[in-house]
């Protein structure tokens, strides 16, 4: 693996661990979660996943499907 891939690699690592530590899961994650379990739902875009795991953290909704 060449450096800029290493780089790449760490960055996105690293803005994983930002965003869980906010509360906010990855997207990429959730997106395979749904295709796995829940086939039958429509996947959100980004904005619409974005919106809703706000929404559940400060509105106190829970957060989790399963």
């Amino acid at each position: 693996m060449d450096l800029h891939a290493r780089l790449q690699t760490l960055r996105k690592r690293a803005v994983q661990t930002a965003r869980l530590c906010c509360g906010v899961p990855d997207y990429e994650v959730y997106v395979r979660h749904l295709r796995e379990h829940h086939p039958e739902r429509k996947v959100p875009s980004y904005a619409e996943f974005f919106r809703e795991r706000q929404e559940a953290r400060y509105k106190g909704g829970g957060g989790r499907c399963c």
